[in-house]
């Protein structure tokens, strides 16, 4: 350390670390804390060296005006703690006015179906295997549609879920999949695998035409990519 490193922590023990005489009643606090720490211990007793409000424009603001200064609105000020009790007592506020409806939305849910898409072992990471969904609402006809792959069956094929909003109706051909595969093959000559192609995504482009960006599966330079839209019928 230079000389000046140990000047600099001396002057910083000498202005925060004077005795207090009039602390020795308080257990534990004989001397003044430095003034940022004390605002982040994790505890709910009062700061040692509260902050001086005086002249703050803001607290002058609200003291001065007769609406905001008893606005439920506005979040208590407590001058004489730490950020930590502050941030838990907002915490339990939000807390409190999520409750409610979260019990609400909660006991509106319902499982309306069950469909077993795939099996994993318990050894493999199930994550990965679906993908890409997208959710379309189609108002005019009350169905919910839902676009995903899943990786394990085939990386060409997307699956469609359609389901009636109404959940006490049903619609026939609740889930179909679709394989592109090599269907832009120009001939039935070609090679099966010569132009397979695989879905790089897929989402709805309105309510009756599904948008798919597609890729050559074949491992060579300058895959080509396809955008194809697809009727839903």
């Amino acid at each position: 350390m230079t000389q000046k490193d140990i000047t600099f922590v001396a002057d910083f023990l000498t202005e925060h670390f004077n005795e207090a005489p009039e602390l020795y009643n308080r257990k534990g606090k004989y001397f003044n804390v430095e003034r940022v720490g004390q605002y982040l211990k994790d505890e709910d007793d009062d700061l040692v060296s509260p902050p001086n409000t005086e002249g703050n424009q803001w607290f002058n603001f609200l003291k001065d005006s007769t609406h905001l200064k008893e606005s439920p609105l506005l979040f208590p000020y407590y001058p004489e703690k730490s950020l930590h009790f502050v941030k838990r007592q907002m915490e339990g506020v939000i807390d409190q006015c999520l409750q409610k409806p979260a019990d609400v939305i909660g006991k509106s849910v319902h499982q309306a179906v069950c469909m077993s898409l795939y099996k994993v072992s318990p050894s493999e990471d199930s994550t990965q295997l679906f993908k890409l969904p997208f959710l379309w609402n189609d108002k005019t006809s009350n169905l919910h549609y839902v676009l995903f792959t899943i990786v394990e069956n085939s990386i060409s094929k997307i699956h469609i879920l359609r389901r009636h909003t109404d959940t006490s109706r049903s619609v026939s051909n609740g889930i179909i999949a679709v394989e592109f595969g090599n269907f832009l093959n120009n001939s039935i000559n070609e090679s099966l695998d010569s132009r397979c192609y695989s879905c790089l995504d897929a989402h709805f482009y309105d309510d009756e035409t599904v948008t798919v960006v597609l890729k050559e599966s074949v491992q060579q330079e300058g895959k080509e990519r396809v955008l194809a839209q697809l009727p839903l019928s």
